[in-house]
């Protein structure tokens, strides 16, 4: 992309009222650092991603107040999380995630394998063991 075409759409709110830092070719034909307002194609998709993790949050939130899953699942949506990526964060295989969301598992979960999630997902141990809509920062 060349410096000139760098997307300046001004009325996004993807960044906050910041600016993002992209490269782009100049007129010497060198990559250099051009800050940009946004996109509005870039800000829908992003709205859009944001609303379906919303949607997983509020449906994994119902499972687990009907019983059918552990907080674990709750609390990995609300730190817009997916499966994959706690796996990948935590060390442990997604099969062995799925079934910690069982809540007979999920209760006899050890210290250790309660301490991993709580680094991982940035929750205290105890708030881990039950359902908080909040859990902290």
């Amino acid at each position: 992309m060349r410096t000139d075409r760098v997307p300046q759409d001004g009325n996004t709110t993807t960044y906050g009222g910041g600016r993002k830092l992209l490269y782009a070719v100049d007129g010497n034909g060198r990559y250099v650092g051009v800050q940009s307002m946004g996109w509005a194609v870039e800000a829908a998709a992003t709205r859009h991603a944001l609303e379906e993790i919303d949607r997983q949050r509020e449906a994994a939130l119902n499972r687990v107040r009907s019983g059918a899953s552990s907080p674990l699942e709750y609390y990995m949506y609300y730190r817009r999380m997916d499966l994959a990526l706690l796996a990948q964060t935590s060390g442990f295989w997604q099969w062995r995630i799925r079934r910690h969301f069982r809540p007979a598992v999920y209760a006899r979960l050890g210290e250790r394998v309660l301490a991993r999630y709580s680094e991982v997902l940035g929750i205290d141990m105890a708030a881990l063991r039950v359902l908080t809509l909040d859990p902290g920062p």
